[in-house]
Formats: C-alpha cells, structure tokens, sequence
C-alpha cells in the first residue's frame, strides 16, 4: 500500500499532489496526455470511478479513507514502475471515444484519429465507402471509430495477436458494432482472401531497432510485438505496401502511420508518390497512397522488400 500523505483532502489536492510527483520523478507523457496535470487527472478520476470533463464544483469534494488508498496506490504504481496511465486504469480516449486496453494492446494515441472524424474526407469520398479494413487493430481503436463516425460502413479488425484481439472484442461489444464489425486472427492479409475494401488503414509496428533501445520505459512496457518493425522498422511496413492493392477496390485508399520510419521509407522508395498527411491537432508519419499508385509502383515496392 502506498504511504497516505497528510493534508490532502479533495479531489484537487490529489490531482495537484499526483502531479507534482510525477514532476519531481520524471515520468514521460505521451499515452494520451502530454503534461503531469492531465496525467494525475486521468488517474484521479479512474481511481474514483467518475468521468473525465468532471464538473468544477466537485473538485472540492472530500475523499474517503479507501478512495484515498486508491489513489494513492494508482499513482505509487505510475511513478514505481512506469506503466502508462491507461494501463493502470483501463480505458483510453480515441477520436472521441472511450476503449478498453490493457497491457497486450498499444495505448490509443495515433494523428489518424482526426481522419476518421471527418469520414477519410477529403481523400475519399464517405458516401462511397462500405467496406473499411483495420490492419495491425490492437485495441480495434481506429476500426471501431470509423464504424461510430461512418454508421453504414462494415469493418473488418485484423490482427496477428489474439489477446490483442480480445480486447478488440471487448470493444466491438462495448460500442455495440457486433452487427457490422468483426475481429479477424491473420498475419497482415493471409486469411483475406477475395475481400476487397475502399479504405485500408493501418498503424502497424514501424520502430527501429536502434530507436527501440533508447525509448522511455513507458514505451517499453507497451507489447513489443506492437512496436518493432525490424532493423529499420519497415519490415511489416513494406509486406503491407507490396500486397495492398490487392485488396482495395478501385479507387480505394491505403492510409498507414510510419512515424519516425517516415524519412527512411523514402530513401528506400524513391518513385513513391507518398502524400504526407497533416493534422490539426499535431502529428505526422501518416501517409496515403491509391490503390492506382500502388499498382504503378509494384516494381519498385517488390524489389524494396527483398531487399
């Protein structure tokens, strides 16, 4: 049990308290918060089993002696052993949404987030989009999310992890989608067969190794499988590109998140015409390419992949 310290009576001294801790200890944010505050926020009100966007008249109201405990023990935890914040308490925010996740799953956080709240606009048309593909799910964040902010649409949940998948599962059925939205156990696109879909979107593992040596512990207690995309962080990145077309329709896109890999993936794939997407509320490495381009640059993605 982690020690009760004095003087702390109200929800707001708890948040003020979490937070000057994980200042003082160091703590890195980027599961979704980008400050100590927010970050104290979030486990306050988990700890307390309340809502974010909690009324400002209650941030003065008094904790008991076992809700105090509670607290206490989330925020002992976050600073001990640098678990993301999510993970201690369950749940994470995605385009609006709440989900699910534990520690086989990454923490919901990707720039896509913003595409699928405007309908893949202006990049596709949402009237035309019936079938959307979710490669590397996790959690079934992005997937799920385009099934709430597209309500005709059908998706498919792909991964290789079935633990990940039970939690995609989990998901599916905490935003009732089990009607237009399924979990499918494959290694990228091997149990696709004769499936074809108008928006692929992926956040597949694209971290190098030597990239991975140096991230902060919090990332490093995320699932590895999630994260390493080989030597250079490609590997499934290029499996992906050298096989998509076959699995978009005409005039479908492929949307696929590469981070850091981003300048890399270049000076491997010259002729590529990647587009760059930007996003409002910060985030890059996304880019989009057609169904079209990737047929014109099969060459030059298959020789890339043997390489």
């Amino acid at each position: 049990m982690a020690e009760q310290p004095d003087g702390l009576i109200t929800i707001q001294d708890f948040v003020r308290w979490g937070a000057s801790r994980f200042n003082a200890a160091g703590l890195f944010f980027g599961h979704g918060t980008d400050n100590a505050i927010d970050e104290a926020v979030h486990l306050v009100l988990s700890a307390l089993h309340l809502e974010p966007g909690l009324p400002s008249g209650f941030r003065d109201c008094r904790l008991t002696p076992a809700e105090r405990v509670a607290v206490c023990d989330l925020i002992e935890r976050r600073i001990v052993e640098r678990i993301p914040a999510s993970y201690l308490s369950g749940r994470a925010w995605f385009a609006g949404l709440e989900f699910a996740v534990n520690a086989q799953v990454l923490v919901p956080r990707s720039p896509i987030a913003e595409l699928v709240e405007a309908g893949f606009d202006p990049w596709i048309d949402s009237e035309n989009i019936t079938h959307v593909l979710d490669l590397c799910t996790g959690s079934g964040c992005i997937g799920i999310a385009a099934a709430v902010y597209l309500p005709e649409v059908d998706v498919d949940l792909v991964d290789i992890s079935p633990t990940a998948l039970e939690v995609a599962h989990r998901n599916i059925v905490r935003h009732d989608l089990a009607d237009r939205v399924q979990t499918v156990e494959s290694d990228l696109f091997a149990a696709l067969s004769g499936r074809h879909y108008d928006v692929i979107v992926s956040n597949p593992p694209y971290v190098s190794r030597a990239e991975m040596d140096t991230l902060p512990a919090e990332y490093r207690n995320e699932p590895a499988l999630g994260l390493l995309g080989g030597e250079d962080g490609l590997d499934v990145v290029l499996r992906i590109l050298a096989t998509a077309a076959n699995y978009l329709t005409d005039g479908g896109i492929l949307i696929v998140e590469v981070g850091n890999a981003a300048p890399t993936l270049e000076i491997r794939l010259p002729t590529v015409p990647f587009t760059w997407l930007e996003f409002e509320r910060g985030g890059e490495g996304v880019f989009l390419l057609t169904q079209q381009q990737l047929l014109e640059q099969q060459m030059h993605i298959d020789e890339a992949l043997k390489q």
